[in-house]
């Protein structure tokens, strides 16, 4: 009872922290909105840094260059990073245990995910549960197709498309775990979309994250997966359409489906790919936040989506075998009925244990 009470308390504190910080982003929008000049970065970060942006799809795993990014993440508001490296090929083994130090070292604002696995091969099932009971909140970025990227399409474990090899098997385990599955596809058509449309239908209890679904696809065609898919989440990369002349620099085109399915769209950088910078592809997202012109409904987009995923993964086993030697150790008990995995994770963290 006095568990439930806490966390209860914690609720009503945070829904009266947040109803005051989009209280302050409005009032300071409307001042924003009223000079005729385009806002610099500066002026974004200031207006919308409370409501909690956080960068949904980034690869600074990959040569441990998040420890550089720090300090760019807290100066431009970006609070919380779905952190991994290389994609679906035997390098982002390690790239993952990159990303799983960082966020023990950072447990606030690193959400670790990973995607060092064959999924071709029978034992990725092993790894797959292994990592999500250790506390990753999720696998990605997933090579589920690729025949046009540059990049993607020579990685050694992509799949032919998404129902390739196990990962059937995949989608359902990670349900179980409530855990989330970013995807990389190309092209965002034909056969690949088709199977993913037959994956979503065939796992309705799996969260996919279609990775920078706004990459060489119209709003069109994202209405239609979003409209007829109730599982599928779309991972906006911000910078393709503020600043990729690929991306056709007008962003203002996707904002009503952005609006239309405010519930299930997330920002993203992808590290700033094909961008001359990576705080260029942080700029992209709050001038999209800026576009919405809605900052309640900014919140969800920005923040409120990605964050309910993470904060729905219950405690594992592993993580709870863990705390409760840790409180035969050390004498503390914990409320370990109903603990979430973020909250798990974060105690663990800080006990330098797992």
């Amino acid at each position: 009872m006095l568990a439930f009470l806490l966390r209860f308390d914690k609720q009503v504190q945070s829904w009266l922290e947040m109803n005051s910080s989009l209280r302050s982003v409005e009032s300071k929008a409307a001042k924003l909105k009223q000079s005729k000049d385009k806002p610099t970065l500066a002026q974004l970060v200031d207006t919308y840094n409370d409501l909690g942006l956080i960068d949904a799809h980034n690869h600074d795993a990959s040569d441990s260059k998040y420890a550089s990014m720090l300090g760019t993440w807290k100066s431009r508001g970006v609070h919380k990073v779905v952190l991994f490296g290389d994609v679906s090929e035997p390098s982002a083994i390690q790239t993952d245990m990159n990303a799983w130090l960082a966020y023990r070292q950072n447990p606030e604002q690193i959400i670790p995910f990973f995607s060092g696995f064959d999924l071709h091969d029978k034992w990725s099932l092993d790894t797959v549960k292994k990592y999500l009971e250790k506390g990753y909140f999720g696998l990605g970025e997933i090579a589920a197709a690729s025949t046009v990227s540059p990049v993607v399409s020579k990685v050694a474990w992509k799949a032919s498309d998404p129902l390739d090899g196990y990962l059937p098997q995949i989608y359902d385990l990670i349900a179980d775990y409530k855990a989330p599955i970013l995807l990389h596809i190309d092209p965002p058509s034909g056969l690949p979309v088709a199977k993913l449309e037959q994956a979503l239908e065939e796992h309705p209890k799996t969260i996919f994250i279609f990775g920078h679904i706004n990459a060489y696809t119209t709003p069109e065609q994202v209405d239609r997966l979003l409209a007829k898919h109730p599982n599928l989440y779309a991972d906006f990369f911000a910078g393709f359409s503020v600043y990729d002349p690929a991306g056709g620099k007008k962003p203002e085109q996707f904002i009503p489906v952005i609006k239309k399915y405010a519930d299930r769209f997330m920002l993203s950088t992808d590290s700033g790919y094909g961008l001359e910078s990576e705080e260029l592809a942080i700029d992209a997202m709050y001038r999209i936040i800026h576009l919405l012109d809605d900052p309640k409904l900014a919140r969800k987009i920005a923040h409120d989506n990605l964050n309910a995923i993470i904060r729905a993964q219950p405690a594992t086993n592993t993580q709870l075998e863990l705390l409760r030697q840790l409180e035969q150790d050390t004498g503390k008990k914990y409320p370990l009925e109903n603990l979430s995995k973020l909250e798990a994770g974060k105690i663990l963290a800080e006990m330098k244990k797992g």
